[in-house]
């Protein structure tokens, strides 16, 4: 493609964080629709002013820290301007990537001129209100937009397995380390040095947001703080620590504006500043996780890993920069592998959803924006932006830089080539008896570090099935949390607890 009017190219970014010492700032703060108009202003003004009335194209990512009938809308009247083409994008990590990446495409089509995606969340004050017994609707300066009575949120969990739902295995900080410790497995090695490579890869993250005047959390932090549990550090589930785990109390926004090289070049835009946006490719796992294979590896990240690269003519090693999701650790842990990079390799040009701050799922926009400044240093060097939704779920990556090329006009998806990498799924037994092996496991704590319930999925002969493991079975507990011998494959006995549900313990 060589048509300066059909590539795609980034030509504005706009971020904010909104803390609460904030000068001039109220005692609450902007809602998330304020927060996004912000940045999109923004990104304007980074891209010289002009864009925002020919905007065709808007994309809102998903949010969740407040209940808006219709936030696209609330968004464009801000802004004083209603896009063609306005849209919502459902709950998921990777949509700010999926967003950029259609953006790109509808300007290599011909189909607008002018587009733009924006995200952002305002979590950390709508908590601060509640505790404080505020109404941000009435007590904000300006108010914030009365909230939907009928609005539900976009988290539920209903599509999961029943027996996951029973045993409290429905949201993100309890399920990826079921993967964690299944990869530590496989990968032998022990919990120790599973944590420890955590620990380190972290540790490299918070000195990038430590850097990044858009972060949260602004200072580094040692391998030792976040591998160790303390009051300030609390255990989660294990083997994942607070310092470990995406932090979405966070006020936080951002923005990027796309148009065509033609529009950008006839605009005046130094040509070191503008972006192109490459190829990528998605994929998605069973959106169940009980009904996936196995838990040590993601065939959907692999295959889209693979084909974002083969199909930009790039190796990993050509790579100026990357940003590999980083929600919890098994996920850039993964990927690296996939991708063949060093251990030492820096997985993000933003900072992690821990230190930079996670905007539920509006991270990777700010990863974007990350990506771009670093690319803007380096006109004609490539970056890999990869994000990944619900739980290992939902996969999509984009190149960014190198050739003024635009994306490739093969299909987005690459779910064929994920499917066909999938084992056969071991079907879930809610009845059994008998010993049982575990498949991966992880421990659950309350605020205070103490173990709540262990919880092991379990394999007996054919069949895949979920247990607990109760807090007054300590030897249990202990064999489930022993730093130094992982305990996958251990075999013990099933036994049906008083509320039904099968219980399992190391004997």
């Amino acid at each position: 493609m060589t048509d300066p009017a059909r590539i795609p190219v980034i030509v504005g970014i706009g971020e904010i964080t909104d803390r609460a010492d904030a000068a001039d700032r109220g005692p609450i703060g902007a809602e998330p629709a304020g927060l996004m108009a912000e940045a999109l202003r923004r990104a304007d003004g980074d891209a010289g002013g002009g864009w925002l009335p020919r905007i065709a194209s808007l994309d809102v990512v998903n949010a969740v820290s407040w209940p808006y009938a219709d936030l696209p809308a609330c968004v464009a009247a801000l802004l004083d301007h209603r896009p063609a083409h306005l849209a919502y994008g459902p709950v998921g990590g990777e949509t700010p990537v999926r967003f950029l990446h259609e953006a790109a495409r509808r300007i290599a089509r011909g189909e607008v001129a002018v587009a733009a995606l924006c995200s952002g969340e305002a979590e950390h004050s709508a908590g601060a209100a509640r505790r404080a017994g505020l109404d941000p609707a009435r007590d904000a300066t300006p108010p914030w937009t009365v909230p939907d009575p009928a609005w539900t949120n976009p988290r539920a969990r209903d599509y999961l397995h029943p027996q996951a739902l029973r045993h409290g295995l429905s949201q993100p900080v309890v399920v990826y380390p079921l993967y964690e410790i299944a990869l530590q497995a496989a990968w032998g090695q022990t919990p120790r040095r599973g944590r420890d490579e955590s620990a380190a890869l972290w540790a490299g993250m918070s000195r990038v947001a430590a850097e990044n005047p858009h972060g949260w959390l602004r200072r580094s932090f040692a391998p030792d703080e976040i591998a160790t549990p303390t009051p300030a550090n609390r255990p989660i589930a294990w083997p994942y620590t607070k310092l470990m785990v995406a932090n979405p109390v966070v006020n936080q926004a951002a923005a990027l504006i796309v148009t065509s090289l033609g529009l950008a070049r006839a605009a005046g835009i130094p040509e070191h500043r503008l972006v192109p946006i490459g190829p990528g490719a998605a994929a998605s796992e069973p959106r169940d996780w009980l009904s996936r294979d196995r838990f040590d590896h993601a065939p959907a990240q692999d295959a889209v890993l693979e084909a974002t690269l083969r199909r930009a003519g790039l190796a990993a090693s050509d790579l100026t920069a990357i940003e590999l999701y980083s929600c919890f650790p098994c996920v850039p842990k993964m990927a690296r592998r996939r991708l063949g990079l060093p251990a030492d390799a820096v997985s993000t040009v933003a900072g992690g959803l821990t230190f930079f701050g996670a905007p539920l799922n509006g991270y990777m926009a700010h990863a974007a924006c990350a990506m771009v400044r670093r690319l803007r240093d380096a006109p004609g060097r490539a970056g890999l932006l990869y994000g990944q939704g619900e739980f290992v779920t939902k996969h999509h990556a984009l190149v960014l830089g190198g050739r003024f090329d635009g994306p490739d006009d093969a299909p987005v998806s690459v779910q064929d080539e994920a499917d066909r990498r999938r084992g056969p799924v071991p079907p879930v037994a809610e009845e059994a008896a008998g010993r049982a092996v575990i498949e991966t496991h992880t421990v659950l704590f309350d605020r205070e570090g103490a173990p709540e319930r262990g919880v092991v999925v379990l394999r007996q002969n054919q069949t895949r099935l979920l247990a607990r493991v109760p807090a007054a079975d300590r030897a249990t507990l202990a064999a489930l949390t022993d730093l130094d011998r992982s305990p996958v494959g251990l075999a013990g006995p099933l036994r049906r607890g008083r509320d039904g549900l099968l219980e399992w313990e190391a004997a």
